[in-house]
């Protein structure tokens, strides 16, 4: 399957054209020959946690889920988005949705680890385990930001088929061992792909980092942006890498390997 990310700058609170943006990278997209697009986390509102709580009503959230749902449909590919949850201010989450190219919604995932005081003042975290949908022929998990930095997250994907995560992130101040080291990391140790896609600039006083990221089911990188505004494109596919049975049996096997009777009695001391 091929896919894209974009990577780029949202304007805080300024939904129209933050979707024309998504708008315009969907049909690019497309035509490049991607089936699927994945947008950062928080794109279509802007990352900007204390105004999204104080300013974005739920009937806006509503209004921009149906419009992103239109997207995909228009352009004719799957869509990953991230918005705020369309409930009152004091009990949103924040969400990434997986949309089919005729605008069904196949997975929507509840951020489960918010990150720092600003996330925390604004949002509630979720507690579901991430979902998996089925797309293209591959299985395809979503988690949004934070969340991939536990590896409990992407192990719970893996040990139910994953082929791909997806992951809309909001990286900022300087973090380079999340792209470089972290994601390539549980992409290895799962064996599956990890397409990782953040902002790129300057969005209500942070500087976000860019370096969107694909990550194999060895480790290696597919692909990798810059810092500035970017349309990524990668080919992805099932998870091992597509190794052949006899490859498989020269391991490792961390799946098979597990012992999760001896970490649960370890969590219980």
């Amino acid at each position: 399957m091929r896919i894209a990310l974009l990577q780029d700058t949202a304007v805080p609170l300024d939904i129209d054209h933050n979707l024309g943006l998504i708008s315009d990278a969907a049909q690019r997209a497309r035509a490049a020959g991607a089936e699927l697009l994945v947008t950062p986390e928080l794109f279509a509102t802007g990352y900007a946690p204390a105004l999204i709580r104080a300013s974005v009503t739920p009937e806006a959230v509503l209004d921009a889920r149906e419009r992103l749902t239109t997207i995909a449909r228009e352009a004719g590919i799957a869509l990953v988005h991230s918005l705020p949850g369309d409930g009152p201010a004091e009990a949103r989450p924040i969400q990434g949705t997986l949309v089919s190219p005729d605008g069904e919604t196949l997975a929507v995932h509840t951020k489960i680890h918010l990150f720092g005081p600003e996330e925390k003042a604004a949002f509630v975290p979720g507690e579901d385990a991430p979902p998996v949908a089925e797309l293209g022929g591959l299985t395809l998990g979503l988690v949004v930001c934070y969340d991939i930095e536990f590896p409990e997250t992407v192990r719970e994907l893996a040990r139910r088929g994953a082929d791909v995560v997806l992951v809309p992130t909001a990286l900022a101040g300087g973090f380079a061992g999340v792209t470089g080291t972290l994601i390539p990391a549980r992409a290895l140790e799962n064996q599956l792909t990890v397409a990782y896609t953040n902002h790129a600039g300057m969005e209500d006083g942070l500087l976000f980092d860019g370096a969107s990221v694909v990550a194999g089911p060895d480790g290696v990188v597919l692909a990798s942006a810059g810092a500035g505004p970017e349309l990524l494109i990668a080919e992805v596919g099932p998870a091992q890498g597509g190794r052949s049975p006899e490859e498989a049996r020269e391991g490792p096997w961390y799946l098979r390997d597990r012992r999760p009777e001896l970490y649960r009695r370890w969590a219980d001391h």
